[in-house]
């Protein structure tokens, strides 16, 4: 029983020095490497970033508590809206009480709106996330899918006719706070996250439910709280997405959040393997660079990333890590591991 038992955590000092150490790294990436670095490639690792936060979000749901869910995008739209609409109707009024100006609010006013905005869009995306899961996490399988790409459509024809954030024209002249910095930022935390949320007592018993929901059950689990507790969790770090990718791109369309853009990120969770943050990360970096890395052959790019993929499939079915770091052996090891130290 004492394998089983919960790992030690580390000490708070100890986890804040840490914390100071990953910060003062960003910030000495964002001062003297980012600068070098082509910004055609810049652009590309930081959408990279923020893909990656969606991908591990989606494997929460998908991965760890065993859903199916095709809605992904209509989340990010929701944390994309909300925050560009926050950013251009409050944002000034935050900038005076901070004594900025809206032209040249300068890093640490601007940072603090961005940083309200994406509260705000979380908070709005889990939410709405919670509001469809409880009715749609009743179902299973095909029709669990089938209910979460129906309602991410409807949030995107629902921005489409809402004249306020300019309905099919687009959201236009959102401010640019989101840069390299922020979205490591949020990146590096949204990892934390989901990774000491799964080595929890609530993450294992995620993966109870995933692994037999009846039998969690039986054992006193509370499948459908902890399905929806995952669902709402997803959509929040869904709409920090699509948060930052408003304000990094300074314009939205809801032609960019249509079920395509859940499909993409499936295919990234599937890939990287189901339950595996690792390789999340590592499919999310290859499927953004691969189009773009294919696209002086723009004739055959798609073909040859559709085979890619199909041969990827087909030998390793499981993903490029399966289970990966969250199968029961190498969490036992881990374990044992800490235990020695």
């Amino acid at each position: 029983m004492s394998e089983l038992a919960p790992e030690r955590f580390l000490p708070l000092p100890t986890r804040l020095l840490r914390f100071g150490l990953g910060l003062a790294v960003i910030v000495l990436l964002q001062q003297f490497v980012l600068p070098g670095i082509n910004p055609y490639f810049a652009r590309i690792l930081i959408l990279a970033e923020i893909n990656v936060i969606l991908a591990v979000s989606l494997n929460l749901i998908n991965g760890f508590a065993g859903q199916f869910s095709l809605g992904h995008a209509g989340f990010m739209a929701i944390g994309g809206y909300v925050s560009a609409a926050f950013a251009v109707s409050a944002g000034p009024a935050v900038l005076a009480v901070l004594g900025a100006s809206p032209e040249a609010p300068g890093p640490a006013p601007s940072f603090i709106v961005l940083c309200l905005g994406l509260i705000l869009g979380a908070l709005v995306a889990a939410i709405t996330g919670l509001l469809i899961g409880i009715p749609t996490l009743r179902l299973k399988g095909d029709y669990l899918a089938i209910a979460t790409l129906g309602f991410g459509e409807i949030i995107r024809v629902v921005i489409q006719n809402t004249e306020a954030v300019g309905g099919a024209r687009g959201f236009i002249n959102i401010p640019t706070y989101a840069g390299f910095f922020a979205v490591t930022l949020f990146m590096v935390l949204t990892l934390a996250v989901h990774w000491n949320l799964v080595h929890s007592r609530h993450g294992r018993a995620l993966l109870a439910v995933r692994e037999d929901e009846i039998a969690a059950e039986a054992m006193g689990v509370p499948t459908t709280r902890y399905k929806v507790l995952a669902f709402s969790i997803g959509a929040a770090f869904a709409g920090v997405g699509g948060s930052l990718f408003a304000h990094y791109n300074g314009g939205l369309h809801p032609n960019t959040f249509t079920f395509l853009k859940s499909i993409e990120v499936v295919i990234m969770v599937v890939l990287g393997g189901m339950g595996s943050i690792t390789g999340s990360i590592l499919a999310a970096l290859l499927l953004t660079a691969m189009p773009e890395l294919l696209r002086p052959i723009k004739e055959y790019r798609m073909v040859i990333y559709s085979l890619l993929l199909i041969v990827l499939m087909i030998t390793r079915p499981q993903g490029i890590f399966g289970l990966g770091e969250f199968d029961p052996a190498r969490l036992l090891w881990w374990r044992r591991a800490r235990g020695a130290r």
